[in-house]
């Protein structure tokens, strides 16, 4: 379980097919031990062995068809957390690290010191996406200002658009979407009343 508050970023070193699936090498100066859980770009990943001044992780092919990491490449920059421990402040909101599906990046503009990014999602996330709602974008926890039929807005701070990979995003760029935790249960739940006065 995570927060969405980005603490490091990371580039991959390394892309190398393996067992199905695809193993990652990340360089940073992050420093989790084998078996930890560390978010990569809002995707739970394990560490699943040290290389100097990184490690590696393993990617299978569901997370691969579910999130953007198929399209990471050499050099690809992710933002990184560390998994919470008890006794650690909340201070974003609660990220599973289970990605609901892939968004794009529509609309970038400044406002004030602030920047506006939009991004379409797929129709079956849009239910769980909602004004003043926390959403994790590449595992970025943030609020949303706009929400549409087809998509949302959120305005990113000067600290998260420094500390964060957000600002190397471009248009058309994929990241990945994590709702709520309780939008996605109020959601299922909602689904059973509706089949039940159907």
């Amino acid at each position: 379980m995570f927060t969405g508050l980005v603490t490091h970023t990371g580039r991959v070193r390394a892309v190398l097919d393996e067992a199905g699936g695809r193993a990652f090498e990340v360089e940073s100066d992050m420093d989790p031990g084998v078996g930890a859980s560390v978010a990569h770009a809002g995707v739970c990943l394990t560490v699943t062995d040290r290389a100097e001044g990184g490690w590696r992780v393993y990617a299978s092919p569901e997370t691969l068809r579910r999130t953007s990491i198929g399209t990471w490449g050499r050099g690809t920059l992710v933002n990184l957390e560390a998994s919470l421990r008890l006794g650690d402040e909340l201070g974003g909101h609660l990220v599973f690290g289970h990605v609901d599906a892939i968004g794009e990046l529509v609309g970038l503009a400044d406002e004030g010191a602030s920047h506006r990014m939009t991004f379409r999602l797929p129709d079956a996330v849009a239910p769980l996406v909602a004004v003043k709602g926390s959403i994790a974008v590449d595992g970025v926890s943030l609020t949303v200002t706009e929400a549409t039929g087809d998509g949302f807005s959120v305005s990113v701070i000067p600290h998260s658009w420094e500390a964060t990979t957000l600002k190397d995003r471009r248009i058309g760029d994929p990241v990945n979407l994590e709702a709520d935790m309780l939008a996605r249960y109020v959601a299922r739940q909602l689904s059973f009343m509706d089949r039940a006065h159907g």
